[in-house]
């Protein structure tokens, strides 16, 4: 018995008739039918990718339904031809990240060296699919202004989701990849790329990204944001699925380059003028580029990128400490022993203990008048990081393609203490995250109605802070 229940285990996994586990990838189905309507089976479709020039045969079956796995997202021609009538042919097929296309053919009478072309448009709703979501296009990615080039931004034009607040810092890092999805938590979400999980799990990215790895836009070629009904292959989150295609190398060599650059004399002085009457020091560069192309026409592929960003600022900031007086005891109202209950009267100096004189000791002088917030200085902010990828496709051979995609960031932020050492050492210094991921894909398509896919991905995080105040002198070591 047990044994029958394994053979019918595996029959079972050989003999699925369709794939759901799109990923990264998707599904192109359709019916070929005459001119009556009537379907037409052991028609021969090809589907032909516009970029790279790969190509994948299929045969109707009996109810004249074909349909394609795991298609890479792109512009594609689909073909149907069979022995008595005209080839049709249908272009412009635009395949997106996770989705499940329809597109129907119709064979007329005539001689196979016969063409009749149509071009295909996006329907408003996809049918073959219950699952709801928006595809960000990469031509969306690479054209539309994002400040800080964070692609996952864009996932704001899609219904039902927000920015989150830890995305909206203005004194620190904001969070990559935080935006709240029908209510959820930012946290909630879920990161794939190429099918590979993208999240950052435990503090080792000190809170700079929900993602282990930020591809800049341009090596993004899409994704999409699934948001509602979702399909079972994805699992874990309660929030969206964020399905990202890393972009891959075409027959044509390309590539693109960029700078972005701001600094102090470009930016305004503000409503709330510096009391030096000078513009707080800014100097911001973002740059990168990639570059793909064809190893082998038709057969295989590479894509790299890099992306740098150097930020050095300086921001204006206020705190209190005590002032010479203060530090003596001397207080400008009456204070009462809460132990003995003696009142010790305005201008009288207070006893303390060597303790808090070590510590009021530390501070600064105030460099303000006033009681409050009367110590300022222009606290230095530094945020250098560099992150790079590239990735390479196989075409083996008709019915197997392989992939390979490894990246790498190292990002390290500096804080200056808001006031001098020792008092200053709860600040949070230098903060450092090293990011890392491998991903491996393998495909094989049989035959019309079986699939082996197999994935394999490494990710390694790693973090810290050095605080300021580490391994110097403290008030409380004379005690």
């Amino acid at each position: 018995m047990k044994r029958l229940f394994t053979l019918c285990s595996i029959a079972l996994l050989l003999s699925a008739a369709s794939a759901s586990a799109q990923f990264d990838t998707a599904s192109v189905v359709g019916t070929v039918r005459d001119s009556s309507g009537a379907v037409i089976p052991d028609a021969t479709v090809t589907l032909t990718n516009v970029e790279t020039g790969l190509s994948i045969v299929k045969t109707t079956g009996a109810a004249g339904l074909y349909e394609f796995f795991t298609v890479k997202p792109g512009t594609y021609v689909i073909t149907a031809e069979k022995p008595g009538f005209a080839i049709a042919l249908v272009d412009n097929v635009q395949v997106q990240v996770g989705s499940r296309p329809r597109v129907d053919l119709t064979l007329t009478i005539g001689q196979v060296t016969e063409k009749v072309q149509v071009t295909a448009s996006s329907p408003l709703v996809e049918t073959d699919s219950s699952q709801r979501g928006q595809v960000i296009t990469g031509a969306q990615t690479r054209e539309l202004p994002l400040n800080g080039r964070e692609y996952s931004a864009l996932a704001l034009l899609t219904t039902g989701v927000r920015q989150s607040a830890l995305n909206r810092s203005t004194t620190g890092t904001p969070r990559e990849g935080a935006f709240n999805v029908n209510g959820l938590r930012s946290t909630f979400n879920n990161f794939l790329i190429d099918g590979i999980d993208n999240n950052a799990y435990g503090t080792s990215n000190q809170g700079f990204s929900n993602q282990v790895m930020q591809p800049p836009p341009d090596a993004v070629g899409e994704f999409k944001v699934v948001t509602n009904n979702q399909s079972a292959e994805y699992g874990r989150a309660a929030g969206a699925t964020v399905n990202v295609s890393y972009r891959s190398g075409t027959n044509q060599l390309h590539g693109a380059g960029w700078e972005f650059f701001r600094d102090t004399r470009l930016n305004a002085t503000g409503y709330f003028k510096p009391a030096t009457g000078e513009k707080p020091p800014l100097r911001r560069n973002q740059f990168g580029g990639v570059f793909g192309g064809p190893i082998l026409k038709n057969k295989a592929f590479f894509f790299g990128d890099y992306e740098g960003f150097r930020q050095d600022r300086k921001l204006t900031t206020f705190s209190t400490v005590a002032t010479a007086a203060q530090k003596q005891g001397i207080l400008p109202v009456d204070i009462r022993d809460p132990r003995t209950g003696v009142i010790y009267a305005a201008g009288t100096s207070i006893p303390m203990t060597s303790v808090a004189r070590a510590v009021l000791g530390g501070l600064p002088d105030p460099n303000l008048a006033g009681s409050a917030n009367n110590y300022s200085i222009l606290q230095d902010f530094t945020n250098h990081s560099n992150k790079a990828g590239g990735k390479v496709d196989l075409q083996l051979s008709p019915a197997v393609s392989v992939f390979g995609r490894y990246g790498w960031r190292d990002l390290q932020t500096q804080d200056q203490p808001a006031l001098p050492l020792p008092s200053g050492g709860a600040g949070n210094g230098t903060i450092y995250a090293r990011n890392k991921q491998l991903a491996l894909g393998f495909t094989y398509v049989p035959s019309g109605n079986s699939l082996l896919e197999a994935r394999f991905g490494w990710s390694a995080t790693q973090g810290g802070k050095n605080p300021p105040a580490l391994g110097s002198a403290s008030a409380f070591d004379a005690f």
